[in-house]
């Protein structure tokens, strides 16, 4: 049995190849803002895309970005986690959870945020329970009229 494999995702059609995943997440995005949204954090804030394959299928992905801010320091945030539906409690989220720790860790930054919408209590578990993460504050959002 072969080991899945992560792989960097940096061409567009690597990054197409995700959508469907991503998709289950982020489901207010279509094909072409996904796209233009990935290409414009990358180019501006370093932002970061990785997935996991199994069987050459992707599986799982992560979007994240190196931050320096007062309150974390030098931290990874990490944007987008999502493994696909058909593919969960397979371990694959753990799997590039800790890779972004490790790549974290190799790059010296301190440590590793995250959000997650109050709704998904499932993986404020995960995050918790299963990879040690403490909840230190709660996320705002006040969306700009025109």
């Amino acid at each position: 049995m072969n080991d899945p494999i992560i792989k960097d995702l940096q061409s567009k059609n690597d990054i197409l190849a995700a959508f469907p995943v991503i998709k289950q997440l982020r489901s207010h995005l279509d094909e072409g803002t996904y796209l233009e949204l990935v290409n414009d954090a990358m180019e501006h804030d370093g932002y970061k895309m990785f997935a996991l394959f199994e069987k050459a299928q992707i599986v799982a992905v992560v979007g994240f970005k190196p931050m320096i801010t007062l309150y974390y320091g030098r931290f990874v945030w990490v944007c987008d986690l999502v493994t696909d539906e058909n593919t969960r409690s397979k371990g694959y989220g753990e799997k590039l959870l800790t890779f972004v720790h490790t790549w974290a860790k190799e790059h010296q930054y301190e440590s590793v945020a995250l959000s997650s919408g109050l709704q998904r209590e499932d993986a404020h578990r995960f995050y918790e329970d299963k990879m040690e993460y403490d909840k230190v504050s709660y996320v705002f959002k006040r969306t700009l009229d025109d």
